[in-house]
């Protein structure tokens, strides 16, 4: 079935996933599944399920509480899509968010590869099902399309493979992301790329060509960062091992070659509109600039807090937030990881992996060496790369995603030749043991959110918009986001000013989280956060009728909150009004102040 390799100990090992080989093997005859396979299917979904049970109890109410707002700004992006299938609209921008001038859909990652096909999941059973669905999905998904990879590429024990699965499927990594990164979290599609260009270098047929380009295309609909952060690691990979068999190198190149230039022209010619549409289309942008976003060097040797390690050994808070804790590796898989590396250091599949592994660390260390938080002032190679155009988006925190599949090969390879010499069975599996269950996830928490205004549910809002937006006092912005789900309630029956989406700002159309803030909006935020209604001059009542006409306001409202009355006495004093009560929430209808800007 495969060709052999030699290893330190002269054990037989399969070929592995490595574009070198004498025999072409096609992806697609390696498709079919086996009882094995399936009983790894029902025992990833059912980790899946354990990781996200509690937001399982309300499947369509709950809330994971490690989301901050991310949940309601990737619920919206899921019932927006429904929403223009229903409508035929086009889907890929729109003015709902950030009235009037909208919002680029695909540019902000609003996996229209599983929105659109989930439509009617989400038009029956609403977008917080469909948000709990993708996440199990994801989960249970990426690690059986990891397994499925290793067990076909690169060792042919079940076992192996389902440690190696189990790791990609359910490393801290993916834990985190599960609080609000769903296309962090559907990645099963990777694998599956990587079977055809290893098939590809193989010799494999036009078939796999197609369907390369197709899964590539399919990939970009899901996430084009976890794409590039694969093409990278692969890239490491790829030219570590082909270092050791420099004669294989320029014959797989020109195998490869052909086939994979077909198969990215058949991705673009998928995915060409979208791609125009988020590069060049309204409120595109050309990067984001996120500011230093390394991983302190303590993020790989500690326990994620999410986890059993976590909850018994709790280490220093270094993390960006809850849903980037992209190593936390622990040091025990470490420690096991290195030892891994020198026992099979023969095997050239086990040193790339090793390499992979350490480039994608260092680089996830970004620009300069933090420990602790603190700098020690030595440069990393990120220095040389943040600029890079596409890398210049990238968190290169992220990049410590690029070794969890290259740790699972190393994992995935160690514990088969343990298999076959038993006298390191018992050992290994304690050692196995001792570096993966304090990685072991805990269930993410979730809590049952409080309902939408009824100004939103019963439809009261009907009786104060015509064809204008409506501003929520504060705004709807990445701190506060709520907004976004009253608007569903609502059924889309109105735009929003203001948002929670990535948009371009000033000439550079450099991009930030939110709109490009205006005054009002900023004051009305403010007064929420400190709970002092500020002094109003006749200035910034005039700048809050401009801007109330730069949204095309229908209706200013104030639902019950923090620091609500502050809101309500800065908004009196701002339009000169008392406003009124409706039902729930507090409104003051602008139409006239807008009268005639439209």
């Amino acid at each position: 079935m495969t060709s052999v390799q030699t290893t330190g100990d002269l054990t037989p090992e399969p070929s592995t996933l490595t574009p070198a080989t004498t025999a072409a093997a096609p992806a697609p005859s390696r498709l079919r599944l086996r009882r094995p396979d399936l009983l790894a299917a029902l025992g990833f979904t059912a980790v899946a399920v354990y990781v996200l049970e509690q937001q399982w109890r309300s499947p369509t109410s709950g809330y994971l509480v490690g989301s901050g707002q991310d949940q309601r700004m990737w619920e919206w992006f899921f019932a927006v899509a429904a929403h223009s299938v229903t409508q035929f609209q086009n889907p890929l921008g729109t003015v709902l968010q950030n009235y009037p001038q909208g919002v680029n859909l695909m540019a902000n990652t609003a996996m229209f590869g599983v929105s659109l096909p989930l439509a009617p999941v989400t038009l029956l059973f609403g977008p917080t099902f469909t948000w709990t669905l993708v996440l199990t999905a994801g989960l249970a998904g990426t690690a059986f399309a990891w397994y499925w990879l290793l067990s076909r590429y690169v060792v042919e024990s079940t076992a192996a493979a389902v440690i190696g699965g189990l790791f990609c499927g359910f490393a801290p990594a993916m834990i985190s992301h599960a609080n609000g990164h769903p296309n962090f979290v559907a990645m099963g599609l990777l694998p599956l790329i990587l079977a055809c260009v290893v098939a590809l270098a193989r010799g494999a047929g036009p078939r796999t060509t197609v369907l390369l380009g197709v899964l590539v295309a399919a990939q970009i609909l899901l996430g084009e960062e976890p794409l590039l952060i694969l093409a990278i690691g692969f890239g490491v990979f790829t030219v570590s091992y082909l270092a050791a068999h420099p004669r294989q190198a320029l014959p797989t190149i020109r195998t490869a070659l052909k086939p994979l230039l077909v198969a990215a022209a058949i991705a673009l010619a998928i995915t060409a509109i979208p791609l125009w549409w988020q590069f060049f289309g309204p409120q595109s942008y050309e990067f984001i600039d996120h500011g230093p976003m390394g991983n302190d060097l303590k993020a790989l040797l500690q326990f994620p807090a999410q986890s059993v390690g976590g909850q018994l050994s709790p280490g220093q808070d270094v993390a960006i937030n809850a849903t980037e804790h992209n190593a936390y590796f622990g040091w025990p898989l470490l420690a096991l990881v290195t030892g891994a590396a020198v026992w099979l250091r023969r095997s050239p599949t086990a040193r790339a992996a090793a390499i992979t592994t350490a480039v994608m660390c260092l680089l996830s260390l970004g620009a300069e060496l933090t420990v602790g938080r603190d700098g020690t002032g030595i440069d990393l190679p990120w220095s040389w790369l943040e600029r890079v155009p596409l890398l210049e988006s990238v968190l290169e925190t992220r990049f410590a995603m690029g070794a969890i599949p290259a740790i699972a090969v190393l994992l995935a390879l160690a514990t088969e030749r343990a298999l076959r010499q038993r006298a390191a069975l018992v050992p290994w599996l304690l050692l196995l043991l001792v570096a993966l269950l304090p990685l072991t996830p805990t269930p993410l928490p979730s809590v049952d959110r409080a309902p939408a205004p009824e100004f939103f549910a019963d439809g009261t809002w009907r009786d104060y918009v015509s064809s204008g937006s409506v501003v929520t006092v504060p705004l709807p912005r990445p701190e506060d986001a709520r907004a976004l789900t009253w608007q569903i309630e609502a059924d889309f029956g109105f735009p929003l000013a203001g948002g929670y989406f990535v948009g371009p700002v000033g000439p550079e159309k450099k991009a930030k989280y939110g709109p490009d803030d205006r005054r009002t909006a900023l004051l009305l935020a403010q007064t929420q956060k400190t709970g002092v209604v500020p002094t109003v001059t006749d200035a910034e009542r005039r700048q809050a009728v401009a801007d109330l006409q730069f949204w095309r306001a229908d209706v200013m409202v104030l639902p019950h909150g923090s620091n609500e009355a502050a809101l309500r006495q800065t908004v009196q004093r701002l339009l000169g009004d008392p406003g009124h009560q409706a039902g729930d929430v507090w409104v003051w209808d602008v139409r006239g102040l807008v009268a005639g800007t439209r």
